[in-house]
């Protein structure tokens, strides 16, 4: 399959899902330039996904890419979690608030969520993706027959095999490069830490769908190598953290820019599951503690508690600041300026000439 062809883009790149941070006008802006917008949906609920799907197609007829998390619903162990407030609780309070009583699933994972799955039967945004693992199969059977084209995220051989055995038509090769959660089926498991183009190469040698590459793109440039790679096309998330459209906060986009942020680390500190964050306040505090991180989404709820009570004090560094290895080439403009000007680059190094 041409997935490029099969969805009527332009370009083959792909704007990042990015829950959090995409909007229905970046990912609008970016469908509009040619390439495939998404929308991350895993923690909106029903309703909020609805809305925002809803609000992107008011602003274009082509593919939109919803996103959802597939992860296993989380293990619940009050000691560990009663554990990870006490140890929270000096910086509470040095924040001036209370520590949470308890902690709470914050959402609920795609797999357990049938209503989520109708609302996309109903909503068919063109493209579903799947991140952390993968649903019922006869969901994606469902969605498929609803229009949809499913895509799911793998950062091993192993899942790329799962995702090939649930029939989904592409797979999402995460290189360990990238921002935000890392897909892994396991977050307990060992990580290979595959960069992107040798999983991509690994991958388009291994597994009959289209391939798409994720992880440390930011130009065109990035992209050329990842189509010689063999993938059908490129995704880039934090190349959009900053634009116009994004729901990135004013300390978030400092932080991008910030030289003494040095290069974003993977931690579980913020949400529960390895993610490569900025290495702000937060994941320094983090990287100080002992005590067992509750399971995700639990100990993001802990996460976002902090980082409210910080922000109202007028500290900026406790947020979920996901960002990937190219972070320090972020650019500015909005969404469909960055994609026009990364596609113009790729075409022109695919032809030999200087971007």
């Amino acid at each position: 399959m041409d997935l490029v062809a099969r969805l009527g883009l332009k370009h083959p790149l792909f704007q990042a899902p990015m829950a959090g941070v995409s909007t229905p006008e970046m990912a609008a802006a970016v469908t509009n330039a040619g390439g495939l917008g998404a929308l991350g949906l895993g923690a909106a609920g029903v309703d909020g996904a609805r809305q925002m799907l809803q609000a992107a197609r008011a602003l274009t007829s082509g593919p939109i890419n919803a996103n959802l998390f597939c992860h296993a619903p989380a293990r619940r162990d009050p000691d560990v979690e009663a554990d990870w407030l006490a140890t929270l609780a000096p910086t509470f309070a040095q924040m001036g608030g209370q520590t949470p009583g308890a902690l709470h699933e914050i959402y609920r994972s795609f797999v357990v969520d049938r209503d989520m799955c109708d609302m996309l039967l109903e909503e068919a945004p063109g493209v579903v993706s799947l991140h952390f693992g993968l649903p019922d199969g006869q969901w994606i059977k469902e969605l498929q027959a609803a229009g949809n084209l499913v895509f799911a995220s793998a950062t091993n051989l192993e899942e790329a095999q799962a995702c090939v055995a649930a029939g989904v038509d592409a797979i999402v090769a995460q290189g360990i490069e990238a921002g935000g959660h890392r897909g892994m089926f396991d977050p307990d498991a060992e990580d290979n830490e595959l960069a992107t183009l040798p999983l991509v190469s690994l991958l388009v040698a291994s597994c009959d769908v289209p391939i798409i590459a994720a992880g440390g793109i930011m130009n065109g440039q990035d992209a050329a190598r990842a189509l010689q790679s063999g993938a059908q096309a490129a995704q880039l998330g934090t190349a959009f953290l900053d634009c116009t459209e994004s729901a990135a906060d004013a300390g978030y986009r400092a932080a991008l820019r910030d030289p003494e942020q040095g290069p974003p680390v993977l931690t579980r500190v913020v949400s529960g599951r390895p993610a490569r964050c900025l290495r702000n306040k937060f994941v320094t505090l983090g990287q100080s503690l002992h005590a067992r991180v509750p399971d995700y989404p639990v100990a993001y709820d802990a996460g976002k508690a902090l980082n409210a009570l910080a922000k109202a004090q007028g500290e900026v560094g406790f947020g979920a600041h996901w960002a990937g290895s190219g972070v320090a080439r972020t650019p500015k403009g909005d969404a469909a300026q960055i994609l026009l000007k990364i596609a113009q680059d790729l075409l022109q190094t695919q032809s030999g000439g200087a971007p």
